[in-house]
């Protein structure tokens, strides 16, 4: 049985101390920072090495943390270019954890 093919899926892991999501190796990433008391992840930088290049990294990073932020329902801030550039104009069901001015309002006046 073949292991290791490219249509299987990189196990990408959280690594909360680093504030990023990253592949089992470390080399590949998407970077975070927590917003208005925890309650927002502003997905500042996302990462894939040239020799991984090609292989939908980057996307399956996205997928982690927009899929963990559904969890915690947290909203997110795509600030990365290749967040809200590509990945969000691929994938357009994820624009609904998309943060706005008016969730803002709502956080605010709900504490």
């Amino acid at each position: 049985m073949a292991t290791g093919t490219a249509t299987e899926k990189p196990k990408i892991v959280w690594n909360e101390g680093r504030h990023r999501f990253e592949t089992d190796d470390h080399e590949a990433f998407i970077e975070y920072k927590m917003k208005n008391d925890g309650k927002v992840m502003d997905l500042v930088r996302t990462f894939v090495p040239p020799s991984k290049a090609g292989l939908g990294l980057a996307s399956h990073l996205c997928v982690a943390a927009f899929e963990h932020a559904s969890e915690h329902s947290f909203s997110i801030i795509p600030t990365c270019s290749y967040v809200s550039e590509t990945f969000l104009h691929r994938y357009p069901t994820w624009q609904n954890l998309v943060h706005s001015e008016d969730d803002s309002k709502n956080l605010k006046s709900s504490i």
